[in-house]
């Protein structure tokens, strides 16, 4: 009597992926691009890889512990950024 909606034979499978965030390695798949583009950026192209993969490997930790925290700190951050303010203070 608990799923009294559903009509037999009209049951729909739902995967949970369908749901959830596209990630690439915990953090969301925009942000682990350009963070990987940015570390290449300055490790190939700047020769600089004492800076860029140590860059890269942090910005990807610091992201990885916020999605952690909140899947959806990104897609939240990013509806604020452009949301433009009501009151001019």
């Amino acid at each position: 009597m608990a799923d009294r909606h559903a009509i037999d034979g009209f049951e729909v499978p739902f995967h949970n992926s369908l749901a959830e965030p596209i990630q690439f390695g915990g953090v969301p798949r925009v942000f682990a691009i350009v963070n990987g583009v940015f570390a290449a950026v300055l490790t190939l192209s700047l020769g600089v890889w004492w800076l860029g993969l140590p860059v890269g490997i942090g910005l990807h930790l610091v992201a990885y512990a916020l999605t952690k925290r909140d899947p959806y700190f990104f897609a939240v951050l990013n509806r604020h950024l452009r949301q433009k303010p009501y009151l001019d203070a």
